[in-house]
């Protein structure tokens, strides 16, 4: 189902979240199971299924990588359910450095100081992953929708070090 068309947006890494919103109350008041209490069996099975693809729907446009991932699935490019790993050297190089910074907060002088140099470090990195990204995904060409392919690898797992970091700030504030 290309969720594009159900929410009546063009398929683009950027979109206008708050009409995103806007739309998802729109369709959820339309195929919302309860309008269709008094129906048959089969009207609400149906509004039951529209239901759910509306909010897989939001879900996966809403958020930037799911929404990247649709548009290059939409292309033939499943990534959901790949191995393929990033083989940019710098960037593995830029990963361990991050991890190494990550491990030494809890020893740091100053790890409130080291966290917030994280934060602006991951998403310095991960703005600069978008931009290319947005421009990426508008091409048909296979070697371009690849290269958004390597580019949302990066932000997931910038995603994940976004959350240790999190992790890391609680296990700090839990202590202080």
């Amino acid at each position: 189902m290309n969720y594009f068309e159900l929410f009546s947006f063009t398929p683009s890494y950027e979109i206008d979240t708050a009409l995103l919103a806007e739309r998802y109350r729109e369709l959820q008041r339309a195929v919302h199971p309860d309008k269709f209490a008094n129906s048959s069996e089969q009207d609400k099975r149906i509004a039951v299924q529209r239901t759910a693809q509306v909010n897989d729907g939001f879900s996966t446009l809403k958020n930037p990588i799911t929404r990247a991932e649709h548009i290059l699935a939409l292309n033939g490019f499943d990534l959901l359910h790949e191995s393929t790993t990033v083989k940019d050297t710098h960037f593995l190089m830029q990963q361990m450095e991050w991890r190494e910074s990550l491990e030494d907060i809890a020893h740091s002088s100053d790890p409130d100081e080291m966290i917030a140099d994280l934060h602006e470090s991951f998403s310095v990195y991960a703005k600069e992953i978008e931009q290319d990204l947005a421009q990426l995904l508008l091409s048909n060409s296979e070697e371009e929708l690849s290269k958004a392919a390597d580019l949302i690898r990066k932000l997931k797992f910038m995603a994940k070090l976004q959350i240790e970091l999190e992790r890391a700030e609680d296990v700090l504030f839990d202590q202080a």
